[in-house]
């Protein structure tokens, strides 16, 4: 769904970074095992659209500084487009950062159903409310189109 929605927004090739508390696949964190997954789907064309890696601790997936301290070879690491975070707490978290320490803006949106349905928080901002209803109908009418 993250993958359709980053094509409606005109991103012709997403990069997936799936993430998890380090960059290599180690059998005590199972969000490596989820990653590495993912990844291994992507190679068998069970996930297409886009180009995934992981595991890739938030740093790599998006500073390239980091990338290059860290030796990754990547076409993802440091040049994400989406963010996969491994489980609700941890995106839940992170979004709030992202809005209350970086201050950025959020719009909220499920999609998987036959129409995208706009999610907001109590507290969202009617900057945030707007920009989730926007997003719904641009991912609506990127459905729309007659495929060329």
């Amino acid at each position: 769904n993250a993958i359709d929605l980053a094509l409606a927004l005109g991103i012709d090739l997403p990069k997936v970074a799936i993430l998890s508390a380090v960059e290599t696949v180690n059998p005590r964190i199972a969000s490596t095992l989820d990653a590495a997954a993912l990844c291994k789907m992507a190679d068998r064309g069970q996930i297409t659209g886009g180009l995934l890696d992981g595991p890739l601790a938030f740093d790599n997936a998006i500073s390239p500084a980091a990338v290059a301290a860290k030796g990754i070879v990547s076409q993802v690491a440091g040049d994400a487009d989406i963010l996969v975070a491994p489980d609700l707490e941890a995106a839940n978290m992170l979004a709030k950062q992202l809005i209350y320490l970086a201050g950025a803006d959020a719009a909220g949106i499920v999609l998987g159903a036959q129409v995208p349905i706009i999610l907001t928080s109590r507290a969202d901002s009617a900057v945030s409310r707007l920009a989730s209803c926007a997003l719904a109908q641009l991912f609506i009418s990127h459905h729309m189109q007659p495929a060329p």
